[in-house]
């Protein structure tokens, strides 16, 4: 786990290995979730590069009689 600072204007670096290991580039745009007493950063990809990302989910499941 890795500790940021929060600076004066407000601002974070993410630490080189997070900014590695999600590819993150300068200028790239993030969406910020607050969930109850934390934030998330979530990258904002272009709905091309999504594709194929669920390849391998299982989609065997259980529905629900009124769901097939």
């Amino acid at each position: 786990m890795e500790t940021v600072t929060l600076s004066p204007k407000f601002q974070v670096v993410i630490p080189r290995g997070v900014r590695e290991a999600l590819r993150l580039r300068p200028g790239e745009k993030l969406r910020v979730v607050r969930l109850s007493d934390r934030l998330e950063y979530i990258p904002v990809r272009p709905i091309r590069e999504m594709r194929g990302f669920l390849k391998g989910v299982d989609t065997a499941i259980v529905r629900e009689p009124d769901r097939l």
